[in-house]
């Protein structure tokens, strides 16, 4: 086969993986976008003080339910930090969780390669976070994190609560509002609208109206405006892998270690890890590069710490250190480099005890193929829909009116 033909025959393999997962990318989003919209970050904090269980649960839990995009998710567990919220349900929980199990990212995961990946993603998941609640407990000192908190406020001036754009006070175009907490300052009158939306009655007054659902519609199109390139990349790079590179490449790299042994499914994990960090699209634009992982030879549980390997990836970690300091910014890398090869081997080891592993290499099958069209037809109305409420001059005239000062 030439190289042209190889492009396209990667390329056809990239588009395949897109259309079977086009339908979930869009309800994803859209699930994403209807919690941003309903659940503010300023009630979020609330309740994260604290480095307990409830904490520990809840910061998961709003996690799983927030944006899947590491950027958005770095600079969303930022911000709750800054403001209170403690390192076991920020940097361990909220961070984690909105990146790695998310819906969107269990839904491609169980359209390309199966229920069981999907389940085990969950469960690994959990299992990293509870690692990383305890190292930011028990083993960091609370000094280094106070000191984190302090050289964020220093190196931060004011920021917009919405889209986190640091504004100046003393700028005439600069928007403010005044609120119980003090007064809040914003880089336009989008932004105030936003915020004014989100703290608005009760979540479910607000999922009762047009506002409310409006604001789902555009977080769900500025998921996509952040996250587009990410997964359209990382189906072009899969593809484009599956089509080049030849098995017994991989057979090498994954070849350490005799098969099934501990030091097989170790060193896939660690491999997974470091092939997570250099390829880093982001976490659902990992999945499909994640079956030409496993479709080449490697462990069950080498999958699970490559699609953990995302909040460490060069940039993030650069972030980080912007962000919180080179100390602290050392602690996450490690930190989640360790759990997140501690927690691929336990779920290779559990997962293999209960017969849950499929045969290497068998991908899919358990999603309604049959009714991939149908569903990307529907959906594809959702995100039409979606896109006028966002972008038509008559939405947004009618938005205007109905948040007039």
């Amino acid at each position: 086969m030439s190289v042209s033909e190889t492009f396209v025959e990667g390329l056809r393999l990239g588009g395949e993986m897109f259309w079977e997962t086009w339908w979930a990318l869009v309800l994803g989003f859209t699930i994403a976008g209807a919690v941003e919209a309903f659940v503010s970050e300023e009630k979020m904090t609330q309740v994260l003080g604290g480095s307990g269980l409830r904490e520990l649960g809840l910061g998961s839990l709003f996690g799983a339910a927030s944006s899947s995009c590491s950027f958005g998710a770095v600079a969303t567990t930022k911000s709750l930090f800054k403001k209170g919220a403690s390192p076991v349900a920020s940097l361990a929980a909220f961070q984690f969780a909105s990146t790695n199990l998310v819906i969107e990212l269990g839904l491609v995961m169980w359209i390309l390669l199966g229920w069981e990946f999907v389940i085990a993603d969950y469960v690994a998941g959990v299992i990293l976070i509870v690692l990383l609640a305890f190292i930011f407990k028990y083993i960091v000192p609370d000094g280094w994190f106070t000191v984190a908190r302090e050289y964020l406020q220093d190196q931060e001036g004011i920021r917009d609560p919405v889209c986190g754009m640091e504004v100046d006070p003393t700028e005439t175009d600069t928007v403010t509002l005044e609120t119980s907490g003090g007064t809040e300052y914003f880089c336009s009158a989008e932004c105030k609208r936003r915020y004014q939306e989100q703290q608005q009655g009760t979540w479910r007054e607000r999922l009762l109206t047009v506002g409310g659902w409006k604001a789902v519609s555009r977080n769900a199109i500025g998921e996509w405006q952040m996250l587009w390139k990410d997964i359209v990349a990382g189906f072009l790079v899969a593809g484009l892998i599956g089509a080049f590179v030849p098995r017994a490449w991989w057979t090498t790299l994954f070849g350490i270690g005799t098969q099934g042994t501990f030091g097989w499914i170790f060193a896939s994990a660690v491999i997974g890890v470091v092939v997570g960090i250099v390829t880093f699209v982001c976490s659902v634009g990992n999945v499909p590069f994640a079956v030409i992982l496993w479709n080449n030879g490697i462990a069950f549980g080498g999958v699970m710490s490559f699609i953990f390997a995302d909040l460490i990836v060069p940039t993030i970690d650069d972030a980080y250190r912007r962000y919180y300091g080179l100390r602290i910014a050392g602690v996450l890398f490690v930190s989640i480099f360790a759990t997140a090869v501690v927690s691929g081997v336990v779920i290779h080891y559990l997962w293999g005890g209960l017969g849950l592993i499929p045969p290497q290499g068998q991908v899919g099958g358990t999603a309604p193929r049959g009714y991939t069209t149908w569903l990307n037809a529907g959906f594809t109305l959702v995100f039409a829909v979606q896109a006028y409420l966002m972008y038509s001059p008559e939405s947004e005239g009618v938005s205007a009116h109905e948040h007039a000062p």
